[in-house]
């Protein structure tokens, strides 16, 4: 990523400034924009509330959007355990809800995001009024153990070897299609540079774990699911399956897209969150289109 693209972006950025609230003694950060029926936008485990500023700055004329640093991100503190699991991270969202005041929230989660998500909804469906999966990511928790263990120190390997700034420079194939704008390939990288090793050593034990299936099953409220053709990590008929696992999850796909749809194909990603929630009594409806 040149300097130009680089000071660019954190100027963006900088314009919804991290805060802070203290949840059972813990810091947890968030960026802020807008007001409205609220928005809760979940990051991966490669990202961190930044990486949301297209949407920061697109949808805020219609919605409160929260993008918050799980634990273990940003200006997050880790969790105490050091392999959490879903319901871990649901507890700190649900405590960052509370310290936040927002008692009803449309979910709007990107690939590990979503099995956060998932789990969140599954034990306080009250507070959400419907979910917006992008590029789901379904946990390992139900792969036998010796897979498991691959994957997960697969992952963990990656980390030592490469570090953050590492596995900016060379990020996995699928994560961004072949047609990807510069602008979406730097703020991926802008991203990615600023991982914390803690936190993302938690979040991927907590993937290997993860079984977004059980959790969509106690889940009834609706549920839009949406995958990508370029995405090879989170493939289209893998989010397919996690959309028929909810009693109302529907899916939906966009052409041409890797992994990080958001970060890709901000306008159609937009578009569709706010269809979405006008659908479900959340806003209003999108814009027409130019």
């Amino acid at each position: 990523m040149s300097t130009a693209p680089a000071t660019e972006i954190a100027a963006r950025i900088a314009r919804f400034p991290v805060r802070t609230v203290s949840v059972a003694g813990r810091a947890l950060a968030y960026r802020e924009a807008g007001a409205g029926p609220c928005l809760v936008l979940l990051h991966g485990i490669g990202n961190q509330s930044g990486s949301w500023v297209q949407q920061l700055e697109s949808l805020a004329d219609r919605f409160r959007l929260v993008a918050w640093d799980a634990p273990g991100y940003g200006a997050s503190d880790a969790l105490d355990a050091p392999a959490p699991v879903a319901a871990d991270y649901a507890a700190a969202l649900n405590g960052l809800l509370d310290a936040l005041g927002l008692h009803r929230v449309m979910l709007v989660g990107s690939s590990l995001g979503c099995v956060m998500a998932a789990s969140y909804a599954a034990r306080h469906a009250a507070r959400v009024t419907g979910m917006m999966l992008f590029n789901a990511a379904s946990g390992h928790g139900t792969l036998d153990e010796r897979e498991r263990a691959e994957k997960l120190a697969a992952r963990l390997a990656m980390l030592e070897r490469l570090g953050p700034a590492g596995m900016a420079a060379n990020p996995s194939p699928g994560l961004l299609s072949a047609d990807a704008s510069h602008m979406a390939r730097d703020l991926a990288a802008w991203s990615t540079a600023r991982l914390r090793p803690d936190g993302y050593a938690q979040a991927a034990r907590m993937l290997s774990t993860g079984r977004v299936a059980e959790d969509a099953r106690r889940y009834a409220g609706p549920v839009q699911v949406v995958g990508a053709s370029a995405d090879t990590i989170t493939p289209p008929a893998a989010c397919r399956a996690i959309a028929s696992a909810f009693p109302q999850g529907a899916y939906t796909e966009l052409a041409g897209v890797g992994h990080l749809a958001y970060i890709e194909d901000p306008h159609a990603v937009e578009q569709l969150i706010a269809t979405f929630a006008a659908a479900i009594g959340h806003g209003a409806p999108a814009p027409e289109s130019a």
